[in-house]
Formats: structure tokens, sequence, C-alpha cells
């Protein structure tokens, strides 16, 4: 079985490549999980089926004021609102490889929902972290 350790990881945020700024990436999906247990239920043991969909993405960022690039994407500037609190295209694939069944690629749409600009402690790398969630499913292509 083939391992895979992410060092060329690429993301795409509103078509611009971010990756270089990404130090994490985590796509999650869980489902609500809807009890359909009833009074005749044999086994005294609850039943369940999977509801509605949720997927979201996780990512922590180096942050970079001097290149300003990531800022301005997610933040704005003094002439622009940014993307925060609007819907985002994205794409996430392991490598910058071509997308094949060794290297999907997942699509979607993320409301960006949160924006923490600058995060540490003295002496450390400022960092920014953010879960958005996804609006509608995950497309995953292998061609």
């Amino acid at each position: 079985m083939a391992r895979i350790v992410l060092t060329d990881a690429n993301i795409l945020f509103a078509s611009n490549d971010i990756s270089q700024y990404v130090t994490s990436v985590s796509l999650s999906t869980s489902y609500d999980v809807i009890d359909t247990t009833g009074i005749s239920t044999t086994g005294a043991a609850r039943t369940r089926v999977a509801g509605l969909a949720d997927n979201s993405i996780t990512l922590e960022f180096n942050q970079d004021f001097a290149d300003n690039a990531l800022e301005e994407l997610i933040n704005g500037t003094n002439t622009t609102n940014g993307t925060v609190g609007l819907v985002v295209a994205m794409q996430v694939k392991p490598t910058s490889a071509a997308t094949s069944a060794s290297n999907p690629k997942y699509t979607f749409s993320a409301l960006v929902s949160e924006w923490q600009p600058l995060s540490g402690a003295v002496g450390e790398l400022a960092t920014a972290s953010v879960t958005w969630p996804i609006s509608g499913p995950i497309a995953k292509a292998i061609s």
C-alpha cells in the first residue's frame, strides 16, 4: 500500500493558488444522525439512518503581511471587501500533479464565515486558522 506525505498539496481559493501559505488542510464530512427507532423495534436497540451531510474545510496558514496577497484575497484592502461572508469556489489536491486516481481533485464551494488575520505569541510565527462550512457537496474527480 502506497503512503503519501503532503509536501506539494495544491489548494485553489477563488481560482488563486494559496498553497504556499497553507501548512495544514483537512476536508471533513459528517452526517446528521436520524433516529428511526419505533415502538415495535426488536432487539432493544436504536436504529438510525444518515440525514444531511455537513462538509467543512479547515486550513492553517502562515501569515505574510509583507506579501499581503493572502490577507487582501480573504480580508480585502482599504478599497475592497475581500471574501469574508461570501461563498467561494475551492479546489484541493494532494499534489500539484495532474488529476488522477492517485491524485484526486476535490472541488466545492466554501462559505468564508470567519477570518483570523493574526495569531501568535512573542517569538512565534504569525499564523491564521479557519474552519469554513462547505455549501453543498464535495465533488471528487480522478481524471
